[in-house]
């Protein structure tokens, strides 16, 4: 898992922002989505797309002028496609608290030079909270798969 770990980190500025001054939360989904296309690369070793988006839960505003951080992880993965969690904090450009603002999952595809869903490299589990969140990962993919059966 730390081998495809990445990390970005953006100045929020007026563009970013709605007209109470929040950004809006598709500059940060946005951002989530790039982070999590360099984590799914780096342990594919293949270009990769995005196929969902499983959950993004916004915490807490983001201000323009503060500094957002996005830090993701390969969570799981199966023959073709990873679960990437990333999560997104936030803190004033002067430096501070850095809080919590938001975190999403994304399922990530591997493509071969040809556009197919190509498989990927098993991920090499560390600690019992990688075996764990894992786990987890294997019972969010399986709920995915069990939505898209047709009734």
């Amino acid at each position: 898992m730390s081998q495809s770990r990445a990390s970005v980190v953006r100045l929020m500025v007026p563009t970013d922002a709605n007209f109470t001054g929040n950004v809006f939360g598709g500059e940060i989904l946005a951002e989530v989505d790039r982070v999590a296309y360099i984590t799914a690369t780096r342990h594919a070793r293949l270009q990769v797309v995005t196929a969902s988006f499983d959950r993004v839960d916004f915490l807490a505003p983001v201000h323009v002028g503060e500094v957002v951080g996005f830090d993701a992880q390969v969570t799981w993965v199966g023959r073709t496609s990873m679960e990437v969690w990333v999560q997104v904090h936030a803190e004033p450009a002067t430096g501070g608290t850095s809080r919590r603002v938001a975190e999403a999952f994304i399922t990530m595809v591997a493509l071969d030079a040809d556009g197919r869903p190509a498989p990927v490299p098993p991920l090499a589990l560390e600690s019992d909270e990688e075996r764990t969140r894992f786990a987890e990962g294997e019972r969010r993919a399986e709920g995915r798969r069990r939505s898209r059966r047709p009734n």
